[in-house]
């Protein structure tokens, strides 16, 4: 079935922010596999009376005939997707969040392992909501900014977790903070919070942010987190290659907040400590010859710089502008969206076939993700940036 899409402004600080307008199938979508996945818990009730809506509708597009759609198309569902998907959430959880900016579901990953159960997704970009569902069984609804988006979030869940967009503080963007209209989606993660009053919130941004404006961009942050909506909180900037054993030079900032009405034991909160490094770059890149694709030929303008310089497999270089620089830090540099042009400051590989860009699978490993995540578009590296 096709998702049709029309592209409106609106108009946000005086700023003109390009929005995309899903119809009701993409919306009934997220609806029904929401609904797929909760329909034995109380859950399901938010999502029930579209997503009958949007299987009646597809089946009568298909012009299937049957006494109950709903149980038709979620039978069809199954026997086209597979009964099993990579990451199921737990029988019994813990605990139950919500995943806002979910991109393609780092936190929810993290989340499930530790027990806790979503029962709520939405994400922007399409092909990252195409493999959200490929790992999740779950389309993510969409645009947060909007108000039916948000209307299907349920009442009661414990934890709200999200990466807001973070190009409005980065130093690889304009860092133009609460100017972009990209930073002042952190004013809906604060509408959210104050309607549904969380337990706990975990939210996540580029180290950038700490230090934005000379610190006032986060300071307006904490004041509404902590002073209005009344959490307690604290953040820090942490760095993969130290918390995570993964070696990337990745700094993020992390702020989590919890109610002290609700958790009264939140000042035993603390942030990890950190941990030995024992991955190397070499275990997570694949030995085998790859595509020829990721390889550079002898005749690229670049090529007669990158063999000169490029003399070791143990190791990432960089191509920056008009020099390859040695990565000897032994740890990936961080990772990008640029990472599959082959431009400025892309990580290049040598190995036994010759100089390369890393595959988005390894690109995925740096980033942490389990071996069996499946990558529905192997060709798109913005989704492990």
């Amino acid at each position: 079935m096709q998702i049709q899409e029309k592209i409106t402004s609106k108009n946000i600080n005086k700023q003109v922010l390009k929005l995309q307008i899903t119809d009701n199938n993409e919306v009934g979508k997220a609806a029904f596999t929401h609904y797929l996945q909760h329909r034995k818990n109380g859950v399901a009730k938010y999502y029930k009376k579209d997503a009958v809506k949007y299987a009646e509708r597809v089946s009568e597009n298909e012009n299937i005939v049957a006494e109950s759609p709903l149980e038709y198309q979620i039978f069809n569902y199954k026997e086209q997707n597979g009964h099993q998907i990579p990451f199921p959430a737990p029988k019994k959880a813990k605990f139950q969040f919500i995943d806002l900016f979910a991109g393609v579901g780092g936190f929810r990953i993290a989340l499930q392992n530790i027990g806790g159960k979503c029962i709520y997704t939405s994400e922007w970009e399409k092909s990252a909501k195409q493999t959200y569902e490929k790992n999740f069984g779950e389309y993510p609804f969409g645009d947060i900014t909007s108000e039916k988006i948000k209307s299907y979030i349920p009442e009661n869940f414990d934890l709200l977790c999200g990466g807001f967009p973070c190009q409005a503080f980065s130093v690889a963007g304009n860092r133009k903070g609460f100017e972009d209209t990209r930073g002042t989606l952190f004013f809906d993660l604060e509408k959210i919070i104050e309607t549904k009053r969380p337990k706990a919130f975990f939210l996540e941004n580029v180290k950038n942010l700490a230090g934005h404006d000379k610190g006032r961009t986060l300071e307006i942050m904490l004041n509404i987190l902590k002073n209005k909506l009344g959490y307690k909180v604290k953040y820090k900037v942490l760095n993969s290659m130290e918390y995570a054993n993964i070696p990337q030079n990745r700094e993020r900032i992390f702020i989590v907040g919890f109610d002290p009405k609700q958790v009264r034991n939140y000042d035993k909160f603390s942030f990890p400590e950190k941990i030995n490094l024992t991955k190397k770059i070499r275990d997570l890149i694949d030995k085998e010859k790859q595509e020829d694709r990721y390889y550079y030929k002898k005749e690229h303008q670049y090529y007669p710089k990158l063999i000169e310089v490029m003399k070791s497999e143990d190791t990432i270089y960089q191509w920056r502008r008009v020099y390859v620089r040695e990565n000897k830090s032994n740890v990936c540099p961080t990772l990008t969206a640029n990472m599959g042009t082959g431009g400025h400051n892309v990580p290049l590989i040598l190995d036994n076939y010759g100089i390369r860009k890393l595959t988005p699978k390894e690109c995925f490993r740096f980033q942490g993700y389990p071996e069996n995540f499946v990558l529905p578009n192997l060709a798109n590296y913005m989704q492990a940036s």
